[in-house]
């Protein structure tokens, strides 16, 4: 008799240790959904964190969808195509325009190849970030108008901090961003922009430094977005390399 294990527990077998936990905050519905899969075959695990555009269910069901999608293929293919699948994904099963969402993926090697970077993706405005147990490196960058502006030298409002400039289902190939790092050891943090938002990079480092296990810097995270004013949905995953 064989026993199917969970894709926790396969991501177990190959080096990471990983825990999410996510808050709907005040919002009436939790539209940031958390997705994982290891292809064996292959030895790479990938991990997704999606935030749904708005606050309704249409928005919740492209986030799942998105981010089962994500995992699953760029496990298989690297994580600019785990967006582009997801894309299509959403496309064929909503066509409805309010169906959207923003994400970021990380695909890690196997263990046998630390030097193998991890490779990253994402379109809109969660975040990917790694501490290496010195420094706390910020990986990504948010496609939003605050950000357009700010790389131009204009000062932004407040807003435009929330106003993203691709999507899932809105994104061309080009405009994905993608980044890799120099190995895939340490300790990395997926996040939606309700976990980062409200907290200073000191506050994170501080927390993925000093938690013992990814489940407890999961709910620090999101506990302390929440404790400093954050109302939105609040998702952190947290990710063990040795």
């Amino acid at each position: 008799m064989t026993t199917a294990l969970t894709h926790r527990e396969l991501a177990q077998l190959i080096g990471i240790q990983a825990e999410s936990v996510s808050h709907r905050g005040s919002r009436s519905l939790n539209a940031d959904a958390v997705g994982a899969y290891t292809d064996i075959a292959r030895g790479r695990s990938a991990f997704v964190v999606a935030d749904g555009i708005g606050d309704h269910l249409l928005a919740v069901r492209a986030a799942r969808t998105a981010a089962a999608t994500a995992a699953h293929a760029s496990a298989a293919c690297g994580a600019v195509a785990g967006i582009l699948a997801a894309q299509q994904e959403l496309t064929r099963q909503f066509p409805q325009a309010k169906a959207d969402c923003v994400l970021v993926v990380a695909v890690l090697p196997a263990p046998e190849y630390p030097d193998i970077p991890c490779d990253i993706a994402w379109v809109g405005d969660c975040r990917a970030y790694r501490w290496n147990g010195r420094v706390l490196h910020q990986i990504t960058t948010d496609h939003t108008v605050a950000e357009a502006l700010s790389s131009r030298g204009i000062r932004p409002t407040a807003r435009m901090g929330h106003l993203v400039t691709t999507s899932v289902r809105t994104v061309t190939p080009e405009e994905i961003g993608h980044a890799t790092t120099g190995t895939s050891s340490g300790r990395f943090l997926l996040a939606s922009d309700g976990a980062h938002k409200p907290l200073t990079m000191a506050a994170i480092r501080d927390v993925l430094a000093a938690a013992e296990t990814p489940g407890a810097a999961a709910a620090s995270l999101t506990d302390g977005a929440l404790r400093a004013g954050g109302t939105d949905n609040t998702t952190a995953l947290v990710l063990d390399r040795a």
